[in-house]
């Protein structure tokens, strides 16, 4: 709209004085330039564009099969009006849309797809990538040139992709898909291209293609992929270009160099991935760690862990990808083939510990541990492997009947060497133990229960255990495995009515009693010693009082052996002078003796004479005669000395003419023959009559008597 303003400065009376041709043409001067800048401009914001339609041409309409004009033609025109004034555009022949500028955000993609190009063939799902200026050159995406008109790009959903950033491009010809909308030209898409679009939208919204996919990231990030969960790889399917050639299930890797030219750079690239002979399916180069702007369109991707293979396992892996290969186990090996890495089937070499970006539709990783592990018979008992969750305990029958559980637990080790054709016979380590390892250990002690009674069962535990720690051993080799060792547990009681538990209970009591002596023995050896503890506790209290009396005691005996030898030494001095004494007393009783003696003789010498003389011979023969007697200790010795003597010089005949027994009645004072014999030699010879011969105790009397009287004699002889 046009305001004119008159600044009238006079009357009524002044305008009616102007001619009317004049006032005409300044109304023409004031209105018709606003009017035709009005037909002809168009203004268009900086933030929009303007597609333009043209309503009415000179040459014609579009050809058949175009929706967008290119020379002319009436129709939504092929370039766009950017933001400023625009000259020309006539109200009449052009409608001009606006529409606002097609933003990504930052670290998002936008999808296109295309209403005009060529159409796509039947064995391809996505328009091919042209160079458009990431589809804001709509003639150069129909492939315009100078000289005629070629088309280039396909109608349809898009292989390539717009990045972030803001773009200048033709809604008539493109619906360009963000994450925040569908950006199109209103009132031209009819109902089943908006459902269509958003069907597309919702879709790529669900699988998060509205954002790179994030390999290995946290998915806490706020601009990555919330199904990309950390320490995982990206496998990918791509639904665009040839199909897999017979008996393949994957495809295989294309361009993986970066030196190649057609390298495709992780299936960012679409064209150069199907020009280095890339094909649809599921690839076997997965996505590892890292940032990918992939057209879900061209390509999806499923996130799967990556393959870790723990310390103490190694991963046996079965290839589904590659060649034939050449088998590598050997003519003696039937179970299966052998091959190196990258062909098909069980790889000869296994995996070792750490994580690896392995395809899991490709392949399968076996773990097979190297460590020892341990498997239990043990109902309702099982390691965390989980390989022996379906192991029972073993049931057995003694030869006695008895029907006992066995629990058992064999200690296994596989060689990291031999897993592959551990892998090759059974298929897993839960097979092998399962299909092989426990019928035969359950056969195997069945067969030795049926030899052994249900004592010696539990007896001889220790050797059947060392016996089947040997047979099992050679078993186990014959699988590639080895057994470290078998370790028998309790026979279970769960027999019914009790007769295992009675035969325990009585071996029990039988047990106890041994205990129970070896008990008293010890208390009685404790008790002991515990007697000697008091002992010595006792001994140590009066140590003391022990050492004083000790002492004490040692004191009182040293003191006694003063005393008495101070006695003895006192009693020796009073012997020494007794013997002082006595023996001046025998010298003064000597001397008086001799005094007497000397006067008696000088009296008797005086008095006698002769007879004194005499006197003195028969005293000296007296003497004589007692030291004689003297010297045989015994006077009748003596005595009977001298009558043998004499019997020796006598003139009688030594036999008598008459024998008069004596001593007959067994008298013990009798001296017997020899002694009769003697009486009476010494009564004849000295003169005395005899007695009457026929009566022995008198004879015996008076020879006696006749003894006694001349011992008599010889004593007063030997006196005086």
């Amino acid at each position: 709209m046009f305001a004119v303003v008159f600044a009238v400065g006079g009357t009524a009376s002044a305008l009616d004085s102007i001619r009317p041709e004049y006032l005409l043409g300044l109304v023409a001067l004031l209105v018709l330039p606003p009017l035709i800048a009005w037909l002809t401009v168009r203004y268009i914001p900086n933030q929009s564009v303007g597609v333009v339609e043209k309503l009415w041409s000179a040459k014609g309409s579009i050809p058949e099969g175009r929706i967008i004009a290119l020379d002319g033609e009436a129709g939504y025109q092929a370039d766009v009006l950017r933001g400023g004034l625009h000259f020309g555009l006539w109200r009449w022949q052009y409608r001009v849309h606006k529409v606002p500028l097609v933003t990504i955000p930052q670290g998002q993609i936008g999808y296109v797809y295309a209403r005009d190009g060529d159409m796509l063939p039947p064995s391809q799902t996505l328009a091919r990538v042209v160079q458009c200026n990431n589809f804001q050159d709509a003639r150069a995406f129909l492939g315009e040139s100078a000289n005629h008109h070629r088309s280039a790009g396909q109608r349809g959903r898009q292989r390539g992709v717009i990045r972030e950033g803001v773009y200048a491009i033709n809604p008539a010809l493109f619906v360009v898909m963000t994450a925040g909308s569908v950006h199109h030209l209103p009132r031209l898409l009819d109902d089943r291209e908006i459902r269509a679009a958003a069907k597309w939208h919702q879709q790529l919204e669900e699988a998060g293609g509205f954002r790179p996919i994030v390999v290995g990231a946290s998915a806490e990030s706020h601009d990555v992929d919330k199904t990309a969960a950390a320490d995982s790889i990206a496998i990918v399917t791509v639904h665009d270009g040839p199909s897999l050639q017979v008996g393949e299930i994957i495809a295989p890797a294309v361009a993986t160099d970066p030196e190649d030219p057609n390298y495709h750079n992780n299936y960012q690239d679409p064209e150069a991935f199907l020009r280095a002979g890339g094909r649809r399916g599921r690839q076997y180069v997965p996505l590892t760690d890292g940032t990918y702007f992939l057209n879900r369109w061209f390509a999806t991707i499923e996130m799967v862990p990556k393959t870790v293979v723990p310390i103490g396992h190694v991963g046996v892996v079965v290839s589904y990808y590659g060649q034939a290969g050449r088998d590598v186990s050997g003519d003696a090996f039937r179970h299966g083939e052998r091959v190196t890495e990258g062909e098909r089937g069980v790889w000869q070499r296994p995996l070792g510990p750490g994580k690896y970006p392995f395809n899991t539709y490709a392949g399968q990783v076996i773990q097979v541990p190297t460590t020892n592990f341990v498997l239990h018979w043990v109902t309702g008992k099982t390691e965390a492997h989980k390989f022996d969750e379906s192991l029972r305990s073993i049931d057995l029958v003694t030869r006695d009947a008895y029907e006992p559980m066995l629990p058992l637990s064999v200690v296994v080790h596989i060689d990291y060497q031999r897993a592959p054709s551990v892998i090759q016979r059974f298929g897993d380590v839960k097979k092998l133990i399962t299909q092989t390892l426990d019928p035969m250990l359950s056969a195997y002690f069945r067969d030795i229960a049926h030899k052994k009674t249900m004592l010696e069962l539990l007896h001889e535990r220790d050797a059947i255990q060392a016996e089947a720690r040997i047979e099992l051993r050679n078993k186990f080799r014959e699988f590639d495995i080895e057994c470290v060792d078998v370790l028998i547990g309790k026979p279970g009681t769960e027999e019914a009515g009790g007769k295992i538990e009675t035969l325990l209970e009585q071996l029990r009591m039988r047990q106890l009693s041994i205990e129970q002596l070896e008990t008293y023995e010890r208390q009685t050896s404790a008790a002991e010693k515990l007697r000697t503890l008091k002992e010595a506790e006792a001994n140590a209290a009066v140590q003391t009082q022990l050492t004083n009396a000790k002492a004490q005691v040692q004191i009182a005996q040293s003191a006694g052996e003063a005393d008495l030898a101070r006695a003895r030494k006192q009693a020796e001095q009073a012997v020494v002078a007794a013997d002082a004494d006595l023996a001046r007393s025998r010298r003064q009783a000597e001397q008086t003796v001799l005094t007497a003696e000397a006067e008696a003789r000088k009296q008797e010498l005086a008095g006698k004479g002769e007879g004194q003389k005499a006197m003195q011979i028969g005293l000296a023969e007296a003497t004589v005669l007692l030291k004689k007697a003297a010297a045989f200790g015994d006077p009748r010795l003596y005595a009977l000395s001298v009558v043998a003597e004499r019997l020796s010089h006598s003139t009688q005949p030594l036999v008598p003419e008459r024998v008069f027994v004596n001593g007959a009645n067994g008298d013990k004072g009798s001296n017997g023959m020899m002694g009769l014999l003697i009486d009476l030699l010494v009564a004849e010879k000295s003169g005395f009559a005899l007695q009457n011969q026929d009566d022995p105790a008198g004879l015996k009397e008076y020879g006696e008597r006749m003894s006694r009287e001349a011992m008599a004699s010889l004593g007063n002889g030997a006196a005086k």
